[in-house]
């Protein structure tokens, strides 16, 4: 064969490879904006419908209020999953599109230690002061009651139980609930008030108890989608995320999908280990 054949059929195989290249491998991008405390579940749930569609699936976590102003001030969100409806209202109040709004996961508001403490369980009420088990020099990790859901629902159940006042000063406040979970990971604080999924997905603390329901506000994710033209992708993907299949690697973290089984006034017995 001629060099110049040969450099011909080389070319036209290179120039094949690269009109085809784009087709074969290009995979739609879906930017999911959502609350840290999906972290663990999304990364499962993202992987998994990875494997099934060609699709590539770029998770950003923060505390619900930061993904929100990102998305307020044009990050590329497809999908905005908050840990609670307060900032999805805001979002909207923005002037962004959002459709396909759906309240999918509660969760429960937990009291954790380290893994090795003294404390048995702890129940939080009226008759039980949280304050008493904190020494005299020692805080209390939540995430900031100004702007992070985790922390904005612990602010209402202490305030229902009456200790606001008095723990407020003591607060080891946290951008976000797994930064809370962090300090009582490393023993920095020796309790912490985060999400009952947060505790369950970590070996290093222990709860030791669960908020009464009626102590605070229910604690809802809602999810939708963003923007006035939402790629097929991005339209599926949060379908599936609605689906039964879904839903069970959400119980698998220790969500709950069934929105009619926290009612207000609900008992719940304090639930101990991690």
């Amino acid at each position: 064969m001629s060099g110049f054949v040969s450099r011909l059929l080389i070319g036209t195989a290179t120039v094949a490879t690269l009109v085809l290249s784009p087709l074969t491998f290009a995979a739609d991008k879906i930017q999911v904006y959502a609350a840290a405390s999906l972290t663990d579940v999304m990364n499962t749930l993202a992987a998994d419908y990875e494997k099934q569609h060609e699709v590539d699936i770029v998770p950003v976590y923060a505390s619900s209020s930061t993904v929100a102003r990102q998305v307020a001030n044009g990050a590329p969100a497809d999908i905005f999953f908050s840990a609670n409806e307060k900032w999805m209202d805001w979002l909207a109040a923005q002037g962004i599109t959002l459709t396909a709004r759906a309240d999918l996961l509660q969760n429960r508001l937990a009291l954790i230690a380290p893994q090795n403490t003294d404390i048995a369980s702890f129940t939080p009420d009226a008759e039980h002061p949280l304050v008493d088990e904190l020494a005299d020099d020692s805080r209390l990790a939540v995430g900031d009651p100004d702007h992070v859901p985790a922390g904005i629902y612990a602010k209402q159940a202490l305030k229902s139980l009456g200790e606001w006042n008095t723990l407020e000063p003591r607060l080891a406040r946290s951008d976000n609930v797994r930064a809370a979970l962090a300090l009582v990971e490393r023993g920095e604080t020796p309790l912490g008030i985060v999400y009952a999924t947060d505790a369950k997905a970590s070996d290093k603390v222990k709860q030791l108890g669960l908020f009464p329901v009626e102590s605070h506000k229910p604690i809802t994710y809602p999810v939708a989608l963003v923007n006035d033209t939402p790629s097929q992708a991005a339209q599926a993907f949060l379908t599936w995320l609605k689906s039964d299949e879904a839903a069970k690697v959400f119980r698998q973290y220790g969500f709950d999908t069934d929105m009619t089984s926290l009612d207000d006034g609900d008992e719940v017995s304090p639930v101990n280990g991690g």
